[in-house]
């Protein structure tokens, strides 16, 4: 898998997860990097369930859903025609809807493995070439992302620092890739992001396993760092990036967005465009369980009777969005639909 081999430890596709022997193997990136464990899925339910507790994180769900089709195929192997395309179908439903904020993105997952199930429903290996597919995905996700840091280093100063947010999972990776074949001299700061700490366990094992000088700060240090070491530009991933502009992200990418206004400085989003989703009002918010903003690594922190609160993802606003970094260039926030008469019909970069 030569489009993977370059990158760090958790952006291999056998470490994020991978179908073999009639099971779904993922990296648990709840205890990830202390250590280094998989979660055995014996079913697409399971995966589903998998996805639900947050096993694995960012783009990672893209690739268990897809590796979840694989296995779905090899619990149906004993039907034939129909009754086999039935099951993957329902399996498909089960998948995309494993958490409600990405179904759109995971739909399209699904539905390609479905296309490919479709020409070879009564073949022995279905399971294999549904997992060949789903490496295919995958290596047609990065390679369109790797377009994307390539427009994103246009923005990136000969030297400076920049702020991320959560865990952009294959942009970090891309993005590392292309700085390193260049002089530039770039440092990262990473919140930690709470509750799950995707920043500090993800974001910054990968770009310092990757030689860059990373910093690790809590969420609540944002507007002191900016004040007192200052950064070159603000950017994250988004889990939709909607034609209006709004950028849906990890909870907490909007108050990150507002002190880079205060401050005068760029907030670039990176990613491909949703082009069926017009606004933030198509789009619905995941509440994640109350408890889980309570403590950290299974630790409480609250005493009894303290109420929890988490909202998975919020909105920024496209008037807090510098620009957006896509596959075919760097847009303004308000100017997407340029994009998508560029783009065509299109379609997310792993449908297919």
């Amino acid at each position: 898998m030569h489009f993977d081999e370059d990158l760090a430890y958790m952006l291999q596709a056998e470490h994020v997860a991978y179908y073999k022997d009639g099971a779904v193997n993922i990296l648990d990136r709840r205890i990830y990097p202390v250590r280094v464990e998989y979660v055995r899925c014996e079913s697409h339910v399971q995966v589903r369930d998998a996805l639900r507790a947050m096993v694995t994180q960012s783009a990672g769900p893209y690739t268990a859903a897809a590796m979840g089709m694989a296995l779905a195929a090899y619990e149906a192997r004993d039907l034939k025609g129909e009754k086999r395309l039935r099951y993957l179908e329902e399996a498909a439903e089960v998948l995309a809807n494993a958490r409600p904020t990405t179904a759109n993105r995971m739909a399209q997952v699904t539905k390609g493995a479905l296309a490919v199930a479709k020409e070879h429903i009564d073949d022995g290996d279905l399971d294999l070439i549904l997992r060949d597919h789903a490496l295919h995905s995958m290596e047609r996700r990065y390679a369109a992302i790797n377009q994307v840091a390539k427009h994103f280093m246009a923005a990136l100063p000969e030297k400076g620092t920049v702020m991320t947010q959560c865990f952009g999972e294959t942009i970090i990776g891309m993005l590392g890739r292309e700085i390193k074949k260049t002089d530039k001299d770039i440092a990262f700061v990473c919140p930690e992001t709470r509750p799950f700490l995707q920043g500090a366990r993800f974001t910054a094992s990968v770009l310092s396993q990757m030689g860059f000088d990373t910093t690790v700060i809590t969420d609540n240090m944002v507007t002191s760092y900016m004040e007192n070491h200052g950064i070159s530009l603000f950017t994250s991933a988004a889990d939709s990036i909607c034609m209006d502009g709004s950028i849906v992200n990890k909870v907490g990418t909007h108050q990150i967005a507002i002190i880079c206004s205060h401050f005068g400085i760029p907030y670039y989003a990176t990613g491909i465009p949703d082009m069926d989703v017009q606004s933030a009002k198509d789009i619905t918010i995941e509440m994640r369980d109350p408890e889980e903003s309570l403590s950290a690594h299974g630790i409480k922190h609250t005493a009894e009777g303290v109420k929890g609160y988490y909202p998975a993802f919020d909105i920024t606003p496209p008037k807090l969005v510098t620009g957006v970094v896509t596959d075919l260039g760097i847009f303004p926030s308000h100017e997407l639909q340029q994009y998508k008469e560029k783009k065509g019909a299109g379609d997310f970069y792993f449908a297919v």
